[in-house]
């Protein structure tokens, strides 16, 4: 196991330096300049910003300098904030994006667990049908739409609920809401599909004729075999919505990283740019790390790569 996480470690620098280079070409390589003069600015005052910020140096120069502020966990100053870093806006925005993150992660783990297994138990009869066709409309409706239509019924027309701001736990429902619709959607179905697989196994049938209780044996038997599927996928989900949904929060005002980064890309900001994407890596990386080890765990049957068999 020890050698398995080194390697996996290992791996994950090397994909995090693959992530860091590829962005820092692409978003150089983007027609433009992050200080486009206006003919009130005097042209000794953009050179000398350009050369504040190291801009009219060759690009492999910039490249070498901006590695050697990644390895001191420095994603350096923001061009368009005199007394902002970068890592003052993530310090900022990522409680907000944790918050809102792991709110729609719980809601949409628990209702897609239990969505898919009422439907995997009640297969071509009522409940099987309801639960699929709200996690077709989940997969279908897009997020941008699905926020437009809680804001204008749930805001606007009822006023149940605050838009806008982001200061009590009102004001997060509806992003929450928002966020969770499709992965719910997504692990409602791939509970369900997994859950009647699960079902017409052997162990399942031979506990069913010792006449133990149903509910019993979807719980201890069914359920663990069945969420396999559901862990896999979990660590890109969770990373996902910790880290944000851009139109999610550039809708609702949620000042996370999901904001920053709208931000950043409309300020033309490489350091924010290439910041929130370096951070949204790591905790992804992280967390696909983490479920793969959680994998093992809740199936001993797994070996890791390298193991005696």
């Amino acid at each position: 196991m020890l050698k398995f996480i080194v390697k996996r470690i290992l791996w994950a620098l090397v994909t995090i330096w693959a992530i860091i280079s590829i962005t820092f070409i692409i978003m150089h390589s983007i027609p433009g300049d992050p200080f486009a003069r206006e003919g009130s600015m005097p042209e000794a005052v953009y050179q000398n910003l350009r050369s504040f910020y190291n801009l009219d140096e060759p690009l492999y120069v910039q490249y070498g300098l901006y590695l050697k502020q990644i390895a001191q966990f420095d994603f350096g100053p923001s061009l368009k904030s005199n007394t902002l870093t970068v890592n003052d806006y993530i310090a900022n925005g990522f409680p907000v994006s944790l918050q809102l993150g792991a709110q729609a992660l719980i809601l949409a783990v628990c209702l897609g667990l239990i969505l898919g297994v009422i439907a995997a138990v009640n297969r071509n009869k009522w409940p099987d049908y309801f639960a699929m066709v709200l996690a077709i409309i989940g997969i279908s409706v897009p997020s941008f739409i699905l926020a437009t239509f809680l804001i204008n019924f749930l805001a606007v027309e009822w006023r149940l609920f605050p838009v806008a701001t982001w200061q009590t736990m009102k004001h997060t429902v509806l992003p929450t809401i928002s966020l969770a619709m499709l992965p719910m959607a997504y692990i409602a179905r791939l509970m369900r599909s997994s859950m009647l697989e699960v079902l017409n196994q052997d162990y399942m049938i031979t506990a069913k004729s010792k006449g133990l209780n149903k509910g019993f044996i979807l719980i201890k038997y069914g359920l663990r075999n069945a969420i396999l599927p559901v862990v896999t996928v979990l660590g890109i989900i969770t990373a996902n919505l910790v880290t944000g949904s851009f139109i999610v929060e550039h809708i609702f005002g949620v000042p996370g990283i999901g904001e920053l980064f709208v931000k950043g890309i409309f300020n033309r900001d490489y350091p924010v740019i290439l910041g929130s994407t370096i951070f949204y890596s790591i905790i992804l990386i992280f967390l696909i790390l983490i479920v793969d080890i959680a994998y093992t765990w809740i199936d001993p049957r797994i070996k890791v790569t390298g193991e005696s068999k």
